[in-house]
């Protein structure tokens, strides 16, 4: 038996940062296939005003990441997680008292702030929390929570909207908000992620970390592809006449993910980065290549459980591999990451919009397959090169 499997996994610190990440991104998903329909139908507000929601949100959270990697590391784990989860409740919980469109964008900023604040702090405190020689297994399972999240979250809001009314959708994401500050506060912050230093105001020079950017830039040309996926395969299958399909599609996703968990966190952490990455990345453009011939409801689940378990392998990966390049700080860490890749995912949003207008989804999803396999080769031209890779030999040596 090695060292590993004696270190414990499962306690309760890490229950409880998967589950406060997982209602964070449940309230996230919940509103960002609900809230545009909110302001087209109940304010009155066109298409091209109603994606300002969206945008204001993302850029919120882009915009206060890199600060809040700094403010992780300068005044600790737990004021940051208590500040940062409070204002993603009380922002929450602001829904029901706006009466015009230009409150709603004022509070889907507040609650931006607070949805970036808090998935930076909470990354971080789950690489405290997670057993060194169980990193990759341990971010694994956390991401985990957020893709179960993205599954679950479109569906349930769509359901109550349908089926009773947005006051009931406003309520139910301020309980999912409470639930996550409550797990959040009850996260024993070890003593490795409590150490402060002198100076509170941010380092200008310092808001992202270079070795990380390179990994980001990554995984910015990646989310950047299955943005795509996440906002227009719903329109895509309807055009096919595979509605039924499509409801689906995420639940093949995550099923296929449960699966393989246990198998590639395990496989990160002993024979190294590169045996996961390359094959997931080629995992997923496979799958976008299936996804763009998909005619037939067979051939759209194949293609989502393809993307589930490539894209699903490949950030909890990414992201362990950033906290590896600095371990000292892993809220700095996060935030260079998901700053980087949220500006990918955001510009995709965007853009592949505009370019499925032009030329079909299916073709967009095509040539998308081919910029994801092409990013097997940026991967290794900017990182994959100079990895050493693990073996079971390092594992046995810390014992």
């Amino acid at each position: 038996m090695n060292a590993a499997a004696k270190q414990p996994l499962w306690t309760k610190s890490f229950l409880n940062v998967c589950l406060s990440n997982f209602f964070v991104f449940l309230v996230f998903y919940l509103m960002f296939v609900t809230l545009p329909i909110y302001a087209i139908e109940e304010v009155g507000v066109a298409e091209g005003q109603a994606g300002l929601i969206i945008t204001l949100f993302l850029l919120a959270a882009i915009m206060i990441r890199p600060l809040t990697g700094q403010w992780v590391e300068s005044i600790g784990r737990r004021p940051v997680v208590i500040l940062s989860l409070s204002i993603f409740l009380i922002s929450s919980g602001l829904y029901f008292f706006f009466d015009a469109f230009s409150f709603l964008l004022v509070v889907r900023f507040i609650q931006g702030l607070g949805f970036g604040m808090g998935t930076t702090v909470l990354g971080a405190l789950a690489a405290d929390v997670i057993p060194e020689q169980r990193k990759g297994e341990g971010m694994g399972y956390f991401a985990m929570s957020m893709n179960f999240a993205m599954v679950i979250g479109p569906f349930l809001g769509l359901t109550i909207i349908q089926s009773v009314n947005f006051m009931f959708m406003f309520l139910v994401c301020l309980f999912f908000a409470a639930v996550a500050f409550l797990s959040g506060i009850m996260i024993k912050v070890p003593e490795k992620g409590s150490s402060t230093k002198k100076s509170v105001i941010p380092n200008l020079n310092g808001l992202l970390e270079k070795p990380v950017i390179p990994l980001a830039l990554t995984g910015a040309v990646l989310a950047l592809t299955y943005s795509g996926v996440l906002s227009f395969v719903s329109v895509y299958a309807n055009n096919l006449g595979l509605e039924e399909a499509a409801s689906y599609f995420f639940v093949i996703y995550a099923l296929v993910l449960l699966i393989s968990r246990p198998f590639t966190g395990k496989w990160f952490d002993q024979y190294g980065e590169n045996v996961i990455v390359i094959p997931s990345i080629i995992l997923f453009g496979v799958g976008m290549f299936v996804l763009s011939f998909a005619e037939t409801s067979l051939l759209l689940l194949v293609a989502g459980g393809l993307i589930g378990l490539g894209w699903g392998t490949l950030v909890p990966s990414l992201q362990t591999i950033a906290l590896k390049k600095v371990p000292d700080r892993a809220g700095a860490a996060t935030a260079t990451f998901f700053t980087i890749f949220d500006i990918g995912m955001g510009i995709g949003s965007y853009v592949v919009g505009a370019v499925a207008t032009g030329i079909g989804f299916s073709s967009l999803y095509f040539n998308s397959s081919f910029i994801i396999f092409g990013a097997v080769f940026l991967y290794i031209l900017l990182h994959g090169r100079t990895v050493q890779p693990n073996s079971k030999q390092e594992i046995e040596y810390s014992k």
